[in-house]
């Protein structure tokens, strides 16, 4: 079922049955895989699901898009895995293939007739790409997925991701006057401080996956920040500060 929040609270509507179904029969149910929108509507309506376990997960640590898993509170004896699949898809010829994007793959991955949101992240370094679905599809990708752009391709199930194999990020600095996250977030993203809190406004800023509202709030290390639209950054501290007293920000920014 395709998740999306709208005027009418469908999403809202559709997590509190799942908590309801989990705490009424004592077992584990799941979403498809949010984007952060959605899961900004989650976090949402967190705080009253205090009836059943909520965990979100989406394959990997750190992963966007992902899936929320409800239990009951009451230890039932076991806990039931989320039902995601990582896949491995590759040119059959590196000689002979194109260069290929993480947009190349997707769209391949959506001519295939499937919803977006039964898939998860998908994570490319040069022609590789790694793929997280609903495991119920994922016999159904290998099978089909023969070709990128104009090259011919092999998909498998992987197992999980590799070690070390992460989202591009690129390493950066940049100065702020401190680590409050609207100082940061201007000078990451080059913004006004009207476009800033017109963004907080419109609820687009993201802190480790949760929306912020709190414009003042104190960035720790290894804080991941999202704004919807312009970018996603990952910041790592201070290295000292400049001749005028400004911080030193070090940052890294997901290509």
């Amino acid at each position: 079922m395709v998740f999306r929040p709208d005027s009418d609270g469908f999403l809202t509507k559709r997590l509190e049955e799942l908590a309801s179904r989990a705490e009424n029969t004592g077992s584990f149910f799941f979403t498809d895989f949010l984007d952060e929108g959605e899961l900004g509507v989650f976090y949402s309506v967190e705080p009253v699901l205090q009836s059943v376990k909520c965990t979100v997960y989406g394959g990997y640590d750190g992963a966007e898009r992902c899936m929320v898993r409800f239990g009951p509170l009451m230890d039932p004896g076991y806990e039931e895995a989320f039902p995601i699949s990582c896949l491995h898809a590759a040119p059959r010829s590196e000689r002979y293939a194109d260069e290929l994007t993480h947009r190349d793959f997707l769209g391949a991955v959506m001519n295939l007739g499937l919803e977006r949101c039964v898939t998860g992240d998908l994570l490319v370094s040069g022609t590789d790409c790694y793929i997280f679905c609903e495991s119920r599809i994922g016999a159904y990708i290998c099978d089909n997925l023969s070709r990128v752009k104009r090259t011919e391709v092999f998909c498998e199930k992987a197992g999980e991701l590799p070690d070390g194999f992460k989202k591009a990020r690129i390493r950066l600095t940049a100065q702020a006057a401190s680590v409050r996250v609207d100082a940061v977030l201007a000078q990451l993203c080059s913004l006004s401080r009207s476009r800033c809190d017109e963004l907080f406004s419109m609820k687009k800023i993201f802190i480790n996956g949760r929306p912020c509202g709190n414009r003042s709030y104190l960035l720790k290390e290894k804080d991941i920040i999202s704004v919807r639209g312009i970018g996603k950054f990952q910041f790592l501290g201070t290295d000292g500060t400049t001749r005028k007293g400004r911080l030193v920000i070090v940052y890294e920014k997901y290509a």
